[in-house]
């Protein structure tokens, strides 16, 4: 019996430990949702400004 008391403590806190885990996981995959939600926005912004395109291949850049 004293071995079955044993094991549900070693479980019980290898669950503790696992949800700590998944709770920090989850705040840093907030955190990084809202800036990918911000750099989305300002790269639409820049978009409809028309400024901060890229140069690809042999396109000349603008001020050429």
């Amino acid at each position: 019996m004293q071995h079955l008391e044993e094991r549900i403590a070693h479980l019980t806190r290898s669950v503790e430990e696992l949800s700590d885990v998944v709770a920090r996981q989850q705040d840093q995959i907030d955190v990084l949702t809202r800036r990918v939600q911000m750099l989305m926005e300002r790269e639409a912004a820049r978009e409809q400004e028309g400024t901060g395109g890229v140069v690809l291949g042999d396109e000349r850049p603008p001020h050429y």
